[in-house]
């Protein structure tokens, strides 16, 4: 490991940050903190065409929200900056010139016409893609021939046509490719913006990186990298290239599995700490059985020789399971905290705003056994808000009851309840538990009468905790209105 570990997330504002990209992420930061390293930044806007407006705030408010603090780049600036390379060209255009001086790369002039053309010949002759060297030997007086045409060139690398380029990768191993699959490939492009493999490896140079940790589909461009580097007389970083991330039917992953951007999980109800518990996860482990591990944990143990070569699963369904696991750690104020936008959000306009505070304090612990995502909180908890339930009156008819016990059942109810003085949770268990035997019913078929008259709903919180927080009037009402649809039925 080398001496001071500096790494870095260079996400492109071209889209919105997905599962895989913001995993990058989260390995980096991990890996930094663990090392006593830095964690830097890098907007990597130089494709100007398709970058995305909003897609910059939200890549950084995605690294905020888990957690994700960078030591430099945008807003805090470093000593290595500027951090967006729209804002350090001339490096770039620095260095073709002088891989084109020192003939390790060359003016390419052709059309795009003309590579289309090659490609379609290619496809035909069904031969590998890639860049036929037409422009490779041009001579200084055929270059500056092109140029007085006003033709602006891309600048290529001048690839080596044979032998071979080996390096070693922390997680996969030794990785050899044969120099004659490597094209003459982009370095900077007509519009002066470079590509990646060039922007790439003069800024992490530049500014020092250590380990350049990135997904498995930059493995077939390192070759490349590795040929810049000695091009340009650098030491390369040392490289990790993490495993992919498949759905559950080991297909590429994509919306359907639930591949969303970071900015939609917050947006269904995930709560930062799972997600990064589960992203974390996905190509690395503890041991064979640890599912929840704390920040502090992760950021103890973790190595990049633990991480998986195999392509890690993504599970929505394990996901859900460890958010509702985080969900139900949280204490009853941070619950009502993090709850209480979606539950803003979530019950209807009809229901008076603003809600009542202290009344949402004690709604909140009912629901908090149940809930999996903080979306769901308005649905569980509606029918302590709304002011009439609709619900089909059969439901108020346990097994083994009819419409005529079922009103007898809920009148000696009210009644019981109406003398309750002090209407608590105990004191309203200890008078309707001994009911059911007087009426010679089971307490489930009573309570679960009573159920549906107070809330709607066949599930529900304990019941006469839901009681205690709708109040003696509220229950009171809800009965004589369930006894009022058990009496259409008879």
């Amino acid at each position: 490991m080398a001496e001071t570990v500096r790494v870095r997330y260079a996400p492109s504002p071209t889209g919105f940050p997905h599962v895989g990209n913001i995993r990058t992420a989260l390995f980096n930061w991990i890996f930094a903190r663990h090392s006593g390293g830095t964690f830097t930044v890098r907007i990597e806007d130089t494709d100007v065409a398709r970058t995305v407006p909003e897609a910059l705030e939200a890549i950084l408010d995605g690294l905020r929200w888990l957690g994700l603090g960078w030591d430099e780049g945008p807003e805090k600036g470093g000593e290595y900056g500027p951090y967006f390379q729209s804002q350090r060209l001339p490096l770039y255009k620095q260095a073709s010139e002088r891989l084109i001086s020192q003939g390790d790369a060359y003016y390419c002039f052709c059309s795009p016409g003309r590579l289309e053309a090659m490609r379609t010949d290619q496809a035909l002759r069904k031969v590998p893609p890639g860049y036929d060297r037409h422009c490779r030997s041009l001579t200084p007086e055929q270059v500056k021939e092109q140029q007085a045409k006003g033709i602006i060139p891309v600048v290529r690398f001048k690839t080596p046509l044979k032998g071979q380029t080996d390096f070693d990768d922390i997680i996969r191993g030794h990785v050899r490719f044969e120099n004659s699959t490597i094209d003459d490939f982009v370095l900077l492009k007509s519009d002066s913006y470079p590509t990646y493999h060039l922007a790439s490896i003069v800024d992490d140079h530049a500014m020092h990186t250590s380990h350049v940790i990135r997904g498995e589909e930059w493995l077939s461009s390192t070759p490349r990298h590795i040929l810049l580097y000695r091009a340009m007389g650098y030491k390369p970083p040392l490289f990790a290239h993490l495993p992919m991330i498949l759905g559950p039917d080991r297909a590429k992953l994509s919306k359907r599995h639930g591949a969303t951007s970071i900015t939609e999980y917050r947006e269904q109800g995930f709560l930062p700490e799972a997600i990064f518990n589960f992203l974390a996860l996905l190509g690395w482990s503890l041991d064979d059985k640890t599912e929840i591990i704390s920040r502090d944990d992760l950021v103890k143990n973790f190595s990049l020789e633990r991480i998986s070569q195999t392509a890690a699963i993504f599970n929505q369904e394990k996901l859900t399971w460890m958010n509702g696991i985080y969900i139900r750690q949280l204490n009853a104020e941070e619950f009502v905290r993090r709850a209480l936008p979606f539950l803003e959000n979530g019950l209807p306009a009809s229901i008076k705003r603003p809600l009542d505070h202290e009344y949402v304090c004690r709604v909140m612990p009912l629901v908090q056994e149940r809930v999996r995502r903080l979306t769901e909180v308005a649905e569980l908890s509606l029918f302590f808000f709304e002011e009439g339930l609709e619900y089909e009156p059969a439901m108020l008819i346990e097994k083994k009851m009819d419409a005529a016990g079922t009103s007898h059942t809920l009148q000696v109810s009210l009644e019981r309840i109406g003398s309750i003085s002090s209407f608590d949770t105990g004191t309203l268990e200890g008078v309707m538990r001994p009911l059911a035997g007087e009426l010679g019913l089971k307490t489930g078929q009573l309570f679960g009468t009573l159920r549906v008259a107070t809330t709607g709903r066949a599930v529900a919180p304990p019941l006469f905790e839901t009681m205690t927080v709708l109040g003696k009037e509220r229950t009171l009402e809800r009965i004589k209105a369930a006894i009022d649809k058990i009496n259409r039925l008879k």
